[in-house]
């Protein structure tokens, strides 16, 4: 690559801004222009439904670098923008105040745009998405105020999101069509283990059940009507049914686009000068031989520093395990592994599951395909990321019996 040309970053969240940090940290000494729709800086997006919603975070802890660190190092940072076109052949983007940027290679990280509830009344006043800060702001003054809120799906977001509303004091009630919490990601039985920990709590949790419509008077919302036709009283609805990922600019543009922007292990597109990474991409996995698209705060984190190293010309690969985690109530959890719906044969614990101190691990077979820990931060993530990346072979009673140190069962299968 001409070290001259410019590397533009279309997406100004995470990724984005560890890609600019890496490039300067790689000695790159060309234009970096980092280009955001948002009128914040690059800011951090868990806390939004965690502890910046509850209120214990600070705003400044979010952001991913200080206000002059751009400046310092030189980072074109335009925010309010929004990219408008993609021209592969001229090798520019355009903005929507008409200017056009040129790039010697470009990376997207536009990221996903939480889905809107396809119901009558959506639109209503105190029915929040929850995606940006200004979001979390909204959401936060509206659960202090109290009163009831029903939260549409339960996914991470709208159990995060439910926590937080009944640790604030509000009545909360949700609404899943699926028989379980979290299924996709954890099947049955741990979707059920979170589903009683919020069940605990107070929760009024309707699973089979999601919303026909949304009620409400003078513009805002007062219920929220169910598919069984029960009226759930609200002051504020939470819709957390999922997200999809802005591929706009990509499928202007012509690239192949699939649940993302398909890339190669490397995060490249069919374009050898086009990149993708986060929430955006659906990248080809190593370790898992198949393209998975992962919308979590790691992958953000560490793809960013991979497609920079990848556009300047390294020869590097993004195989990096699935991680997430979430805090709801007085439980910490951190997850890592994935498998497709219905990839698992069994669930085997160790520790103390009613005393939400314990580990689980999903099976395949012999081989352990993701694991995770509640509140168990002595050993933490490490082992268990281990255990999943060796591939194998264990059992289920070496697995479930605590006098058998992970690293031992990690151990053979590396």
């Amino acid at each position: 690559m001409d070290i001259d040309r410019p590397i533009v970053i279309v997406g100004a969240g995470l990724a984005g801004a560890k890609a600019a940090e890496t490039l300067r940290e790689q000695g790159f000494t060309g234009r970096v222009v980092l280009i955001g729709a948002e009128a914040e800086r690059p800011y951090e997006r868990p806390g939004l439904s965690k502890g910046y919603l509850l209120g214990d975070d600070d705003r400044a802890a979010l952001f991913v670098h200080d206000e002059n660190w751009y400046t310092r190092f030189s980072v074109e940072l335009r925010l309010g923008r929004r990219a408008t076109r993609l021209d592969r052949d001229a090798h520019t983007v355009r903005l929507d105040d008409g200017e056009d940027v040129e790039y010697g290679r470009l990376l997207l990280t536009t990221g996903a745009s939480p889905r809107a509830l396809p119901v009558p009344g959506a639109e209503l006043d105190g029915v929040f998405r929850l995606r940006r800060l200004t979001d979390s702001d909204r959401l936060r003054a509206a659960l202090r105020a109290g009163g009831r809120v029903v939260v549409v799906g339960a996914g991470w977001i709208g159990l995060e999101t439910a926590a937080a509303a009944r640790t604030l004091g509000c009545e909360v009630t949700v609404l899943e069509p699926a028989s379980t919490v979290l299924g996709a990601a954890l099947g049955a039985e741990m979707g059920d283990h979170f589903a009683d920990l919020h069940r605990r709590h107070g929760v009024d949790l309707r699973l089979g059940h999601g919303a026909e419509r949304i009620l409400g008077d003078g513009g805002r919302v007062r219920a929220v009507v169910a598919d069984d036709g029960a009226e759930i009283a609200a002051d504020t609805v939470i819709v957390g049914i999922g997200a999809r990922p802005d591929t706009d600019l990509a499928e202007q543009a012509g690239l192949a686009v699939d649940d993302g922007v398909l890339v190669d292990a490397s995060l490249r597109t069919g374009d050898p000068d086009v990149f993708a990474a986060g929430d955006v991409a659906n990248p080809h996995h190593p370790h898992y031989g198949r393209r998975i698209r992962v919308e979590h705060w790691d992958n953000a984190l560490h793809a960013g520093t991979i497609a920079a190293r990848a556009m300047l010309g390294e020869p590097v690969v993004f195989d990096r395990i699935p991680f997430f985690f979430t805090d709801q109530y007085d439980v910490g959890m951190e997850y890592a592994g994935w498998f497709p719906r219905g990839g698992y044969d069994r669930v085997v614990t160790r520790g103390d599951v009613p005393g939400q101190s314990f580990q689980a691990f999903w099976l395949s077979g012999d081989r352990v395909v993701a694991g995770m820990h509640v509140n168990r931060w002595d050993e933490g993530i490490d082992p268990i990321r281990a255990l999943v990346r060796g591939g194998g072979p264990v059992t289920a009673a070496r697995l479930a019996d605590p006098t058998v140190p992970l690293a031992e069962l990690a151990a053979p299968a590396r």
